[in-house]
Protein backbone atom coordinates (compact mmCIF):
# COMPACT_ATOMS: atom_id res chain seq x y z
CA UNK A 1 0.00 0.00 0.00
CA UNK A 2 1.06 3.59 -0.63
CA UNK A 3 -0.79 4.88 2.44
CA UNK A 4 -1.75 3.08 5.65
CA UNK A 5 -3.41 3.93 8.98
CA UNK A 6 -5.75 6.41 7.30
CA UNK A 7 -7.77 8.90 9.31
CA UNK A 8 -10.08 11.61 7.97
CA UNK A 9 -10.69 14.85 9.86
CA UNK A 10 -14.00 16.38 8.73
CA UNK A 11 -13.04 19.87 9.88
CA UNK A 12 -15.75 20.14 12.52
CA UNK A 13 -18.59 18.77 10.38
CA UNK A 14 -20.80 16.47 12.46
CA UNK A 15 -21.21 13.13 10.67
CA UNK A 16 -22.81 9.77 11.35
CA UNK A 17 -23.18 6.39 9.65
CA UNK A 18 -20.16 6.87 7.39
CA UNK A 19 -19.11 3.84 5.33
CA UNK A 20 -16.74 2.10 5.24
CA UNK A 21 -16.62 2.31 9.01
CA UNK A 22 -12.84 1.89 9.07
CA UNK A 23 -10.71 3.33 6.29
CA UNK A 24 -8.75 0.61 4.49
CA UNK A 25 -5.19 0.96 3.24
CA UNK A 26 -4.79 2.83 -0.03
CA UNK A 27 -3.03 1.05 -2.89
CA UNK A 28 -1.50 2.59 -5.99
CA UNK A 29 -4.04 3.18 -8.74
CA UNK A 30 -7.05 2.72 -6.44
CA UNK A 31 -9.39 5.07 -4.63
CA UNK A 32 -11.49 5.04 -1.48
CA UNK A 33 -15.09 6.25 -1.65
CA UNK A 34 -16.78 7.28 1.59
CA UNK A 35 -20.48 7.91 1.93
CA UNK A 36 -22.34 9.08 5.01
CA UNK A 37 -24.62 11.71 6.48
CA UNK A 38 -23.82 15.06 8.04
CA UNK A 39 -25.81 17.36 10.29
CA UNK A 40 -25.56 21.12 10.56
CA UNK A 41 -27.86 24.03 11.38
CA UNK A 42 -26.43 26.37 8.72
CA UNK A 43 -24.47 26.16 5.48
CA UNK A 44 -20.86 25.22 6.20
CA UNK A 45 -18.59 26.86 3.64
CA UNK A 46 -15.66 26.73 3.30
CA UNK A 47 -14.53 23.62 5.18
CA UNK A 48 -11.05 22.11 5.12
CA UNK A 49 -10.79 18.34 5.33
CA UNK A 50 -7.54 16.59 6.17
CA UNK A 51 -6.51 13.01 5.46
CA UNK A 52 -3.59 11.59 7.43
CA UNK A 53 -1.75 8.33 6.94
CA UNK A 54 1.65 6.72 6.80
CA UNK A 55 3.94 5.87 3.91
CA UNK A 56 6.33 3.40 5.44
CA UNK A 57 7.54 5.08 8.63
CA UNK A 58 6.77 8.61 7.39
CA UNK A 59 3.54 10.40 8.35
CA UNK A 60 1.70 12.25 5.59
CA UNK A 61 -1.18 14.72 5.57
CA UNK A 62 -3.32 15.79 2.62
CA UNK A 63 -5.65 18.80 2.76
CA UNK A 64 -8.86 19.34 0.80
CA UNK A 65 -9.69 23.03 0.83
CA UNK A 66 -12.94 24.93 0.23
CA UNK A 67 -15.32 22.03 0.72
CA UNK A 68 -18.99 22.97 1.02
CA UNK A 69 -21.64 21.31 3.19
CA UNK A 70 -24.95 23.09 2.46
CA UNK A 71 -27.94 22.92 4.74
CA UNK A 72 -30.07 21.75 1.81
CA UNK A 73 -29.30 20.90 -1.80
CA UNK A 74 -31.09 19.19 -4.67
CA UNK A 75 -27.91 18.24 -6.50
CA UNK A 76 -26.61 14.66 -6.54
CA UNK A 77 -30.03 13.27 -5.67
CA UNK A 78 -28.70 9.74 -6.23
CA UNK A 79 -26.63 9.93 -3.04
CA UNK A 80 -29.39 9.28 -0.44
CA UNK A 81 -30.30 5.95 -2.06
CA UNK A 82 -26.62 5.02 -2.41
CA UNK A 83 -26.07 5.78 1.27
CA UNK A 84 -29.19 3.81 2.24
CA UNK A 85 -27.94 0.81 0.24
CA UNK A 86 -24.65 0.85 2.14
CA UNK A 87 -26.48 1.28 5.44
CA UNK A 88 -28.78 -1.67 4.68
CA UNK A 89 -25.76 -3.79 3.77
CA UNK A 90 -24.13 -2.98 7.11
CA UNK A 91 -27.36 -3.71 9.02
CA UNK A 92 -27.78 -7.07 7.26
CA UNK A 93 -24.20 -7.96 8.15
CA UNK A 94 -24.98 -7.20 11.81
CA UNK A 95 -28.09 -9.41 11.61
CA UNK A 96 -26.12 -12.27 10.06
CA UNK A 97 -23.35 -11.94 12.66
CA UNK A 98 -25.32 -11.27 15.85
CA UNK A 99 -28.79 -12.56 15.04
CA UNK A 100 -31.99 -10.73 14.17
CA UNK A 101 -33.03 -7.91 16.45
CA UNK A 102 -36.25 -5.98 16.04
CA UNK A 103 -34.51 -2.60 15.96
CA UNK A 104 -32.20 -3.68 13.13
CA UNK A 105 -35.00 -5.39 11.19
CA UNK A 106 -37.29 -2.35 11.48
CA UNK A 107 -34.58 -0.04 10.18
CA UNK A 108 -33.94 -2.35 7.21
CA UNK A 109 -37.68 -2.34 6.42
CA UNK A 110 -37.88 1.45 6.77
CA UNK A 111 -34.88 2.10 4.52
CA UNK A 112 -35.91 -0.55 2.01
CA UNK A 113 -39.41 0.92 1.75
CA UNK A 114 -38.32 4.55 1.61
CA UNK A 115 -35.58 4.06 -0.98
CA UNK A 116 -36.94 1.09 -2.95
CA UNK A 117 -34.15 -1.29 -1.95
CA UNK A 118 -34.78 -5.02 -2.32
CA UNK A 119 -33.94 -6.76 0.97
CA UNK A 120 -34.95 -10.08 2.57
CA UNK A 121 -37.61 -8.09 4.46
CA UNK A 122 -38.92 -5.77 1.74
CA UNK A 123 -38.68 -7.53 -1.64
CA UNK A 124 -42.40 -8.36 -1.48
CA UNK A 125 -43.28 -4.66 -1.44
CA UNK A 126 -42.41 -4.41 -5.12
CA UNK A 127 -45.35 -6.59 -6.11
CA UNK A 128 -48.80 -5.24 -6.85
CA UNK A 129 -51.72 -7.52 -6.01
CA UNK A 130 -52.10 -8.75 -9.59
CA UNK A 131 -48.33 -9.17 -9.89
CA UNK A 132 -48.39 -11.20 -6.68
CA UNK A 133 -50.88 -13.56 -8.31
CA UNK A 134 -48.58 -13.92 -11.30
CA UNK A 135 -45.64 -14.50 -8.96
CA UNK A 136 -47.56 -17.30 -7.22
CA UNK A 137 -48.24 -18.95 -10.55
CA UNK A 138 -44.58 -18.50 -11.46
CA UNK A 139 -43.51 -20.14 -8.21
CA UNK A 140 -45.76 -23.11 -8.93
CA UNK A 141 -44.29 -23.42 -12.41
CA UNK A 142 -40.77 -23.22 -10.99
CA UNK A 143 -41.67 -25.91 -8.45
CA UNK A 144 -42.81 -28.10 -11.33
CA UNK A 145 -39.58 -27.47 -13.21
CA UNK A 146 -37.60 -28.26 -10.08
CA UNK A 147 -39.39 -31.61 -9.73
CA UNK A 148 -38.69 -32.38 -13.38
CA UNK A 149 -35.04 -31.43 -12.94
CA UNK A 150 -34.70 -33.79 -9.98
CA UNK A 151 -36.38 -36.58 -11.94
CA UNK A 152 -34.09 -35.95 -14.90
CA UNK A 153 -30.99 -36.06 -12.73
CA UNK A 154 -32.00 -39.36 -11.14
CA UNK A 155 -32.63 -40.89 -14.56
CA UNK A 156 -36.20 -41.82 -13.59
CA UNK A 157 -39.49 -40.94 -15.25
CA UNK A 158 -41.36 -38.56 -12.96
CA UNK A 159 -44.55 -40.52 -13.50
CA UNK A 160 -43.00 -43.87 -12.50
CA UNK A 161 -42.61 -44.95 -8.91
CA UNK A 162 -39.03 -45.96 -7.99
CA UNK A 163 -40.34 -49.28 -6.65
CA UNK A 164 -41.61 -50.25 -10.12
CA UNK A 165 -38.49 -49.17 -12.00
CA UNK A 166 -35.87 -51.83 -12.62
CA UNK A 167 -32.24 -50.71 -12.47
CA UNK A 168 -29.06 -52.72 -12.95
CA UNK A 169 -26.98 -53.34 -9.86
CA UNK A 170 -24.24 -50.75 -9.35
CA UNK A 171 -21.09 -51.32 -7.31
CA UNK A 172 -21.01 -49.31 -4.07
CA UNK A 173 -18.01 -47.21 -5.11
CA UNK A 174 -19.65 -46.36 -8.43
CA UNK A 175 -22.91 -45.60 -6.64
CA UNK A 176 -21.13 -43.16 -4.34
CA UNK A 177 -19.44 -41.49 -7.31
CA UNK A 178 -22.73 -41.28 -9.21
CA UNK A 179 -24.55 -39.93 -6.17
CA UNK A 180 -21.81 -37.35 -5.64
CA UNK A 181 -21.95 -36.25 -9.27
CA UNK A 182 -25.74 -35.97 -9.10
CA UNK A 183 -25.49 -33.96 -5.89
CA UNK A 184 -23.00 -31.56 -7.48
CA UNK A 185 -25.17 -31.16 -10.57
CA UNK A 186 -28.27 -30.64 -8.45
CA UNK A 187 -26.47 -28.10 -6.29
CA UNK A 188 -25.38 -26.17 -9.37
CA UNK A 189 -28.90 -26.24 -10.78
CA UNK A 190 -30.39 -25.14 -7.46
CA UNK A 191 -27.99 -22.20 -7.26
CA UNK A 192 -28.73 -21.21 -10.84
CA UNK A 193 -32.45 -21.50 -10.19
CA UNK A 194 -32.24 -19.45 -7.00
CA UNK A 195 -30.32 -16.77 -8.89
CA UNK A 196 -32.96 -16.87 -11.62
CA UNK A 197 -35.73 -16.45 -9.06
CA UNK A 198 -33.86 -13.54 -7.47
CA UNK A 199 -33.36 -11.81 -10.82
CA UNK A 200 -36.98 -12.44 -11.80
CA UNK A 201 -38.26 -11.01 -8.51
CA UNK A 202 -36.09 -7.92 -8.86
CA UNK A 203 -36.93 -7.39 -12.53
CA UNK A 204 -40.63 -7.78 -11.72
CA UNK A 205 -40.31 -4.74 -9.49
CA UNK A 206 -41.73 -2.65 -12.32
CA UNK A 207 -43.94 -1.04 -9.71
CA UNK A 208 -41.00 0.82 -8.16
CA UNK A 209 -39.37 4.01 -9.45
CA UNK A 210 -36.57 6.13 -7.97
CA UNK A 211 -36.94 9.77 -8.99
CA UNK A 212 -35.18 12.82 -7.62
CA UNK A 213 -34.02 11.11 -4.45
CA UNK A 214 -37.51 9.74 -3.76
CA UNK A 215 -38.97 6.27 -4.21
CA UNK A 216 -42.43 5.73 -5.69
CA UNK A 217 -44.55 2.57 -5.58
CA UNK A 218 -47.33 1.82 -8.05
CA UNK A 219 -50.33 1.21 -5.78
CA UNK A 220 -53.81 0.90 -7.25
CA UNK A 221 -52.47 2.48 -10.46
CA UNK A 222 -51.20 5.54 -8.56
CA UNK A 223 -47.50 6.36 -8.29
CA UNK A 224 -47.25 6.93 -4.54
CA UNK A 225 -44.34 8.54 -2.72
CA UNK A 226 -42.85 6.18 -0.11
CA UNK A 227 -42.92 9.10 2.34
CA UNK A 228 -46.68 9.48 2.02
CA UNK A 229 -48.59 8.45 5.14
CA UNK A 230 -52.34 8.90 5.11
CA UNK A 231 -52.45 9.41 8.88
CA UNK A 232 -49.79 12.16 8.80
CA UNK A 233 -52.53 14.70 7.94
CA UNK A 234 -50.25 16.99 5.97
CA UNK A 235 -51.82 19.86 4.01
CA UNK A 236 -52.85 18.61 0.58
CA UNK A 237 -53.24 20.07 -2.89
CA UNK A 238 -55.30 18.12 -5.42
CA UNK A 239 -54.79 18.71 -9.13
CA UNK A 240 -56.13 17.35 -12.40
CA UNK A 241 -53.51 16.12 -14.83
CA UNK A 242 -52.66 18.68 -17.55
CA UNK A 243 -55.09 21.28 -16.14
CA UNK A 244 -54.33 25.01 -15.92
CA UNK A 245 -53.66 24.68 -12.18
CA UNK A 246 -51.35 21.74 -12.91
CA UNK A 247 -49.14 23.77 -15.25
CA UNK A 248 -49.30 26.86 -13.04
CA UNK A 249 -47.95 24.83 -10.12
CA UNK A 250 -45.14 23.42 -12.26
CA UNK A 251 -44.20 26.95 -13.25
CA UNK A 252 -43.94 27.93 -9.57
CA UNK A 253 -42.32 24.65 -8.47
CA UNK A 254 -40.38 23.22 -11.45
CA UNK A 255 -38.87 20.57 -9.18
CA UNK A 256 -42.24 18.79 -9.13
CA UNK A 257 -42.01 18.14 -12.87
CA UNK A 258 -39.69 15.17 -12.31
CA UNK A 259 -42.25 13.54 -10.03
CA UNK A 260 -45.33 14.42 -12.08
CA UNK A 261 -43.64 12.91 -15.15
CA UNK A 262 -44.29 9.46 -13.67
CA UNK A 263 -47.84 9.45 -14.97
CA UNK A 264 -51.32 10.90 -14.80
CA UNK A 265 -51.93 9.72 -11.23
CA UNK A 266 -49.27 10.67 -8.70
CA UNK A 267 -49.04 11.33 -4.96
CA UNK A 268 -45.88 13.10 -3.82
CA UNK A 269 -44.80 14.68 -0.54
CA UNK A 270 -42.85 17.87 -1.21
CA UNK A 271 -41.74 20.48 1.32
CA UNK A 272 -44.26 19.39 3.93
CA UNK A 273 -47.25 19.23 1.58
CA UNK A 274 -48.98 16.39 -0.26
CA UNK A 275 -49.60 16.91 -3.97
CA UNK A 276 -52.17 14.56 -5.46
CA UNK A 277 -52.53 14.43 -9.25
CA UNK A 278 -55.66 12.75 -10.60
CA UNK A 279 -56.24 11.64 -14.18
CA UNK A 280 -58.45 13.88 -16.28
CA UNK A 281 -61.98 12.57 -16.71
CA UNK A 282 -62.94 11.63 -20.25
Amino acid sequence: PVLTDLKLDMGGVETDFVYPRNLPDLFKGTQIALIGRYRNAVDLNPVRLSLTGRTGSRAQTFYYENQRFPLRTEKNDFLPRLWATRRVGWLMEQIRTNGEQRELRDEVVDLGTRYGIVTPYTSYLALESDEATQATAGNQARDGRRRNNIAGLSGADASVSPSTTSRPAVPKAAARATTGAVAVQQSKRDRAQQESVRVESESSAGGVRAVGGKTFYLRDQVWTDAEFKADARLPETTLTFASDDYFALLKREPRLADFFALGERVIVVYQGRVYRVNAATK
